[in-house]
Protein backbone atom coordinates (compact mmCIF):
# COMPACT_ATOMS: atom_id res chain seq x y z
CA UNK A 1 0.00 0.00 0.00
CA UNK A 2 1.46 3.74 -1.08
CA UNK A 3 0.68 6.43 1.07
CA UNK A 4 1.60 10.23 0.12
CA UNK A 5 1.78 12.74 2.63
CA UNK A 6 2.00 16.47 1.40
CA UNK A 7 4.16 18.77 3.31
CA UNK A 8 5.37 22.71 3.07
CA UNK A 9 8.88 24.36 3.39
CA UNK A 10 8.00 25.03 6.68
CA UNK A 11 10.70 24.61 9.93
CA UNK A 12 10.88 22.63 12.21
CA UNK A 13 7.17 21.23 11.25
CA UNK A 14 8.64 19.91 7.37
CA UNK A 15 11.21 20.87 5.22
CA UNK A 16 13.57 19.53 2.36
CA UNK A 17 17.51 18.68 3.28
CA UNK A 18 20.68 19.87 1.77
CA UNK A 19 20.05 15.95 0.10
CA UNK A 20 16.45 16.62 -0.90
CA UNK A 21 14.67 14.67 1.68
CA UNK A 22 11.65 15.79 2.92
CA UNK A 23 12.12 16.08 7.04
CA UNK A 24 10.60 17.65 10.36
CA UNK A 25 8.84 17.15 13.31
CA UNK A 26 5.66 16.60 11.27
CA UNK A 27 6.88 14.73 8.40
CA UNK A 28 8.65 12.32 10.70
CA UNK A 29 5.67 11.97 13.50
CA UNK A 30 3.28 10.99 10.16
CA UNK A 31 6.21 8.54 9.54
CA UNK A 32 6.21 6.92 12.16
CA UNK A 33 2.91 6.44 12.03
CA UNK A 34 2.43 4.85 9.02
CA UNK A 35 5.14 2.51 9.14
CA UNK A 36 3.67 1.08 12.61
CA UNK A 37 0.04 0.41 10.48
CA UNK A 38 2.92 -1.86 8.06
CA UNK A 39 2.71 0.95 5.50
CA UNK A 40 6.23 -0.11 3.61
CA UNK A 41 5.87 2.45 0.76
CA UNK A 42 5.52 6.15 1.88
CA UNK A 43 6.05 9.30 -0.82
CA UNK A 44 6.83 12.31 0.31
CA UNK A 45 4.76 15.40 -2.01
CA UNK A 46 6.44 19.20 -1.19
CA UNK A 47 3.35 21.70 -1.65
CA UNK A 48 2.44 24.97 -0.95
CA UNK A 49 0.28 25.93 2.07
CA UNK A 50 -2.85 26.89 -0.27
CA UNK A 51 -2.65 23.48 -1.92
CA UNK A 52 -3.03 21.37 1.11
CA UNK A 53 -6.80 21.73 1.61
CA UNK A 54 -7.80 21.41 -1.71
CA UNK A 55 -4.71 18.19 -2.49
CA UNK A 56 -6.16 16.58 -0.01
CA UNK A 57 -9.75 16.65 -0.76
CA UNK A 58 -9.40 15.95 -4.16
CA UNK A 59 -7.67 12.88 -3.32
CA UNK A 60 -3.82 13.95 -5.06
CA UNK A 61 -2.45 13.02 -2.23
CA UNK A 62 -3.61 10.72 1.30
CA UNK A 63 -2.59 13.03 4.26
CA UNK A 64 -1.18 16.56 5.08
CA UNK A 65 0.82 17.27 7.60
CA UNK A 66 -0.73 19.36 10.34
CA UNK A 67 -2.18 22.91 10.55
CA UNK A 68 -4.40 24.06 13.22
CA UNK A 69 -8.29 23.01 13.28
CA UNK A 70 -10.91 25.77 12.19
CA UNK A 71 -14.57 24.82 11.49
CA UNK A 72 -14.39 25.90 8.26
CA UNK A 73 -11.35 23.85 7.26
CA UNK A 74 -13.10 20.77 8.81
CA UNK A 75 -16.00 21.34 5.68
CA UNK A 76 -13.42 20.17 3.79
CA UNK A 77 -11.16 17.65 5.13
CA UNK A 78 -11.47 15.24 8.01
CA UNK A 79 -8.53 16.26 10.77
CA UNK A 80 -6.69 13.40 12.94
CA UNK A 81 -6.78 13.71 16.67
CA UNK A 82 -4.61 17.02 17.42
CA UNK A 83 -0.85 16.32 17.82
CA UNK A 84 0.12 19.93 19.22
CA UNK A 85 -0.81 23.10 20.83
CA UNK A 86 0.78 26.39 19.68
CA UNK A 87 0.52 29.75 19.89
CA UNK A 88 1.22 32.56 17.60
CA UNK A 89 4.54 34.58 17.32
CA UNK A 90 6.10 37.47 15.41
CA UNK A 91 9.30 36.99 13.77
CA UNK A 92 10.86 41.09 13.28
CA UNK A 93 14.26 42.40 12.67
CA UNK A 94 17.25 41.97 15.24
CA UNK A 95 16.18 44.61 17.99
CA UNK A 96 12.89 45.07 17.14
CA UNK A 97 13.06 48.77 16.16
CA UNK A 98 9.16 49.49 16.25
CA UNK A 99 8.96 47.01 19.36
CA UNK A 100 6.13 44.90 18.01
CA UNK A 101 4.80 41.95 20.92
CA UNK A 102 1.28 41.32 19.45
CA UNK A 103 -1.11 42.24 16.69
CA UNK A 104 -2.37 45.29 18.86
CA UNK A 105 1.23 46.49 18.44
CA UNK A 106 0.90 46.31 15.05
CA UNK A 107 -2.52 47.83 14.20
CA UNK A 108 -1.27 50.26 16.72
CA UNK A 109 1.11 51.71 13.86
CA UNK A 110 -0.17 52.73 10.78
CA UNK A 111 2.52 52.24 8.38
CA UNK A 112 3.57 48.85 10.10
CA UNK A 113 3.43 45.80 7.65
CA UNK A 114 2.96 42.00 8.63
CA UNK A 115 3.49 39.21 6.67
CA UNK A 116 1.19 36.11 6.45
CA UNK A 117 0.91 32.87 4.40
CA UNK A 118 -1.80 32.78 2.76
CA UNK A 119 -4.64 30.82 4.21
CA UNK A 120 -3.13 31.02 7.43
CA UNK A 121 -5.07 31.41 10.78
CA UNK A 122 -2.47 34.45 11.67
CA UNK A 123 -4.43 36.63 8.72
CA UNK A 124 -7.89 36.08 10.96
CA UNK A 125 -6.62 36.43 14.27
CA UNK A 126 -4.51 39.79 13.26
CA UNK A 127 -7.80 41.45 11.75
CA UNK A 128 -10.01 40.50 15.20
CA UNK A 129 -7.30 41.94 16.91
CA UNK A 130 -7.40 45.32 14.65
CA UNK A 131 -4.48 44.72 12.23
CA UNK A 132 -6.08 46.49 8.81
CA UNK A 133 -6.25 44.93 5.86
CA UNK A 134 -3.69 47.21 3.88
CA UNK A 135 -1.32 46.47 6.59
CA UNK A 136 -1.39 43.00 6.12
CA UNK A 137 0.92 41.50 3.17
CA UNK A 138 0.14 38.14 1.90
CA UNK A 139 2.74 35.25 0.56
CA UNK A 140 2.54 31.93 -0.42
CA UNK A 141 5.83 30.48 1.03
CA UNK A 142 7.56 31.00 4.40
CA UNK A 143 11.13 31.76 2.79
CA UNK A 144 9.14 34.81 0.87
CA UNK A 145 7.99 36.49 3.31
CA UNK A 146 11.00 36.12 4.94
CA UNK A 147 13.02 37.46 2.38
CA UNK A 148 10.86 40.70 2.41
CA UNK A 149 11.32 41.11 6.56
CA UNK A 150 15.26 41.07 5.38
CA UNK A 151 14.43 43.67 2.84
CA UNK A 152 12.17 45.89 4.74
CA UNK A 153 9.17 45.52 2.72
CA UNK A 154 7.89 44.07 6.07
CA UNK A 155 8.51 44.74 9.60
CA UNK A 156 7.02 41.41 10.76
CA UNK A 157 6.13 38.14 10.09
CA UNK A 158 3.21 36.21 11.92
CA UNK A 159 3.28 32.71 12.54
CA UNK A 160 3.74 30.02 15.50
CA UNK A 161 5.71 31.12 18.39
CA UNK A 162 7.70 27.68 17.73
CA UNK A 163 7.86 27.98 13.91
CA UNK A 164 9.42 31.41 14.26
CA UNK A 165 11.70 30.52 17.29
CA UNK A 166 13.64 27.81 14.96
CA UNK A 167 13.54 30.04 12.21
CA UNK A 168 15.56 32.84 14.02
CA UNK A 169 18.11 30.02 15.51
CA UNK A 170 18.96 29.14 11.95
CA UNK A 171 19.23 32.92 10.61
CA UNK A 172 20.92 34.16 13.43
CA UNK A 173 19.59 36.67 16.20
CA UNK A 174 22.02 38.96 14.96
CA UNK A 175 19.89 39.70 11.98
CA UNK A 176 16.18 38.94 13.17
CA UNK A 177 14.08 38.15 16.58
CA UNK A 178 11.67 35.89 17.18
CA UNK A 179 8.90 37.57 19.91
CA UNK A 180 6.45 35.44 21.15
CA UNK A 181 2.71 37.03 21.09
CA UNK A 182 1.84 39.20 23.98
CA UNK A 183 -1.32 37.52 25.60
CA UNK A 184 -4.51 39.62 26.90
CA UNK A 185 -5.48 36.33 28.50
CA UNK A 186 -3.46 35.46 31.25
CA UNK A 187 -4.37 31.16 30.81
CA UNK A 188 -4.45 31.28 27.19
CA UNK A 189 -5.14 28.33 25.32
CA UNK A 190 -2.99 27.75 22.04
CA UNK A 191 -4.88 26.42 19.34
CA UNK A 192 -4.17 22.91 18.17
CA UNK A 193 -2.69 20.96 14.89
CA UNK A 194 -3.78 17.92 13.16
CA UNK A 195 -3.11 15.81 10.41
CA UNK A 196 -6.07 15.90 7.77
CA UNK A 197 -7.23 13.78 5.40
CA UNK A 198 -9.56 14.00 2.30
CA UNK A 199 -13.34 12.69 3.40
CA UNK A 200 -12.98 10.03 1.12
CA UNK A 201 -10.19 8.62 3.18
CA UNK A 202 -11.76 7.93 6.60
CA UNK A 203 -11.02 4.39 6.96
CA UNK A 204 -6.93 5.58 6.33
CA UNK A 205 -8.16 8.58 8.75
CA UNK A 206 -9.45 6.50 11.38
CA UNK A 207 -6.56 3.71 11.54
CA UNK A 208 -3.98 6.83 11.73
CA UNK A 209 -6.01 8.28 14.77
CA UNK A 210 -5.97 4.92 16.45
CA UNK A 211 -2.01 4.06 16.00
CA UNK A 212 -1.20 8.13 16.94
CA UNK A 213 -3.30 7.99 20.19
CA UNK A 214 -1.23 4.82 21.49
CA UNK A 215 1.95 7.02 20.60
CA UNK A 216 1.52 10.57 21.69
CA UNK A 217 2.74 11.59 24.25
CA UNK A 218 5.52 8.45 24.64
CA UNK A 219 8.49 8.31 25.71
CA UNK A 220 9.79 7.82 21.90
CA UNK A 221 7.07 10.61 20.53
CA UNK A 222 8.66 13.10 23.04
CA UNK A 223 12.39 12.72 22.19
CA UNK A 224 11.87 12.50 18.32
CA UNK A 225 9.88 15.80 18.72
CA UNK A 226 12.46 17.18 21.22
CA UNK A 227 15.37 17.25 18.12
CA UNK A 228 13.00 20.01 16.67
CA UNK A 229 12.17 22.07 19.70
CA UNK A 230 8.58 20.89 20.34
CA UNK A 231 8.96 20.61 24.51
CA UNK A 232 6.17 19.47 26.50
CA UNK A 233 4.17 22.96 26.54
CA UNK A 234 3.26 21.76 22.67
CA UNK A 235 2.62 18.49 23.36
CA UNK A 236 1.21 18.11 26.40
CA UNK A 237 -2.17 20.05 26.16
CA UNK A 238 -3.15 17.50 23.22
CA UNK A 239 -2.23 14.32 25.43
CA UNK A 240 -4.44 15.51 27.90
CA UNK A 241 -7.13 16.38 26.25
CA UNK A 242 -7.23 13.35 23.78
Amino acid sequence: MKITIAYIEEPPFGWTDASGSPCGADVELADVVLRALGVTDIEHRLTTFAELLPGARDGRWDVNVPLFVTPERSETVDFSVPVWAIGDGLLVRAGNPKALDSYRAVAAQADTRLGIITGQVQQRSALAAGVRDEQIVLFDEQADAIDALHAGRIDAYASTALGNRIVAERIGRSRVDAVAQAADDPHPRAPAGAFSFGKHNRALRDAFDRQLRQYLGSADHRQRMAKYGFTASEIDPVVVAR
